[in-house]
């Protein structure tokens, strides 16, 4: 006897079909390029069918340093993607109408394959785009090459490049994720309404987290990470700071000079309210990192710090005073600190 699909199952498929019917109309990844000159940020968009974003401007950067110019008529992917997209949504709604969980399985290999292809495809791509280089161009530099990152973050001449799904990507990562537990409870044989609810409730959380941006601050490595103002190596953990943006991107400092410098050029350019949270580090203790709204800071011409910003933050009034009783200065708050 041929094994049906539940009623409830049958209908996250309808939505699947549905929700690949929509990536054909919105962004599948976003690669952002991030530089002092462009305190702004550029970006690429890739869709199905085509390229959006600031493409003539990266395409005059590419000009300089010998890259390939970006065009969609390069791309073959372009014309057979919304036909691959096209057949995955028929064969989801097949797979619902007709309540198979074979189906159901066959829809899951295809949709891994499909997944495992595409990003060798892109990484290809990438690699070809940032190693065969123009050997006549205006810059050269000997040995670079300018391969933008899978997936994150990689530091390109003074460019910082991300590199990360946009909506069309998360929604084929939360597809995956919903066919993953589909399969995964029709192997339990799981027919009670509570476990039905379970599928839903699981996959669409699993797909809120994946496409959530984190805005908790990450650990500093010392003499790892790079500032992103003054580029220079971050050496001393008692002066270090972030800046992470709403979409989850962190921006990392080895002084307050430099923070509150970025934090100028965003304002200049009008993109000041794309930040998400500011933390800097404690100067007492284990030097956590501490958001500004819960820190109080100590200017002090002896603290010396890198680049002669000489601010630091603590996480209490106690913590502040033991220092300034040694070494004087005088306590500041956020509103004092930042740019003016």
């Amino acid at each position: 006897m041929k094994q049906k699909m539940s009623g409830w199952n049958r209908l996250v498929m309808v939505v699947c079909a549905a929700a690949m019917v929509l990536v054909l109309f919105v962004p599948m990844w976003r690669i952002d390029l991030v530089a002092p000159q462009y305190p702004e940020g550029l970006y690429l968009l890739i869709h199905a069918d085509k390229l959006s974003g600031n493409v003539d401007i990266i395409n005059g950067l590419n000009h300089y340093i010998g890259m390939k110019t970006l065009h969609a008529d390069d791309f073959p992917e372009f014309t057979i993607l919304p036909y691959i997209i096209g057949f995955f949504a028929l064969l989801f709604l097949i797979t619902a109408i007709f309540g198979r969980k074979l189906l159901l399985n066959i829809s899951l290999v295809l949709f891994v394959l499909f997944g495992i292809i595409a990003m060798i495809d892109f990484w290809k791509w990438e690699y070809d785009y940032g190693h065969n280089l123009n050997p006549d161009a205006a810059i050269k530099v000997p040995g670079m090459s300018y391969q933008p990152p899978l997936i994150g973050y990689k530091q390109l001449l003074n460019f910082s490049a991300y590199s990360m799904p946009d909506i069309g990507g998360w929604i084929f990562v939360g597809i995956g994720v919903i066919l993953v537990v589909l399969v995964f409870l029709s192997w339990k044989k799981a027919r009670k309404l509570k476990v039905r609810k379970t599928v839903i409730a699981t996959s669409c959380l699993m797909m809120f987290s994946l496409a959530s941006c984190n805005t908790e601050p990450t650990p500093l490595k010392i003499g790892v990470d790079h500032c992103d103002f003054c580029k220079m190596t971050i050496s001393d953990n008692k002066f270090g700071a972030e800046l992470i943006t709403k979409k989850g991107k962190v921006f990392k400092f080895d002084d307050s000079h430099c923070v509150v410098s970025y934090l100028s050029l965003l304002e200049k350019s009008s993109s000041s309210d794309n930040i998400g949270a500011i933390y800097f580090t404690n100067y007492s203790g284990d030097h956590e990192l501490i958001n500004i709204d819960k820190a109080v800071f100590l200017q002090s011409e002896a603290l010396k710090s890198p680049m002669g910003g000489n601010i630091v933050a603590f996480a209490s009034k106690s913590e502040l005073d033991a220092v300034k009783n040694r070494i004087g200065g005088t306590m500041l708050n956020w509103e004092q600190v930042k740019p003016k």
